[in-house]
């Protein structure tokens, strides 16, 4: 049996979101870490993911939001474990020279996002006019990171302010990584 470890982003997803409704509606989906929320601090969600991800001999596949791609990019580049897939949604990109705002609470571990290709099938969900990359820097996280890359349309950067509560195409592409055999359509 396959469990699903949902990777979320900075921020708490509201009840609406999409990865909220999953873990809700589905018990063998948990967040990883659990509770997700603030602040983003790179080391302890990388760790708890290693947590969630080394907890269980069972294969897992990991549901990724926002920066919570960015965490499975790192986990990857230094941990090792039973994950079989991953759906990484709407990864944010970093400039090599970013650095946080004032004030801003994210941990500047991630001051380059890796980029050496996963050691597992995964996904990219990229969108049209998301506020936090463009189609062609999704396009090189998912050629880096040895990724299909679907194209989800003009959609926001996926998340409940642009709609979505419901997912079915998420679904679908979970679903797909769950049955290799099943294509990624839209």
């Amino acid at each position: 049996m396959t469990r699903y470890l949902v990777v979320p982003g900075r921020g708490v997803p509201y009840p609406e979101h999409w990865s909220h409704r999953w873990v809700t509606d589905h018990p063998d989906f948990h967040w990883a870490p659990e509770p997700p929320g603030p602040p983003y601090v790179a080391a302890e969600r990388v760790a708890a993911l290693h947590a969630a991800v080394t907890a269980d001999a069972e294969p897992a596949i990991l549901v990724a939001h926002s920066a919570g791609c960015l965490t499975v990019a790192v986990w990857a580049r230094h941990h090792t474990g039973p994950v079989e897939a991953a759906l990484l949604v709407t990864p944010p990109h970093l400039d090599p020279g970013w650095s946080p705002a004032p004030g801003e609470a994210v941990d500047v571990v991630i001051d380059h996002v890796p980029r050496e290709t996963l050691p597992f099938r995964s996904i990219l969900v990229a969108s049209r006019n998301d506020p936090y990359s463009t189609f062609e820097q999704f396009e090189a996280y998912a050629r880096d990171w040895g990724a299909e890359l679907f194209d989800a349309g003009a959609v926001g950067h996926l998340d409940s302010k642009t709609g979505f509560g419901p997912w079915p195409d998420g679904e679908r592409l979970v679903r797909s990584l769950a049955h290799p055999g099943t294509p990624p359509r839209r």
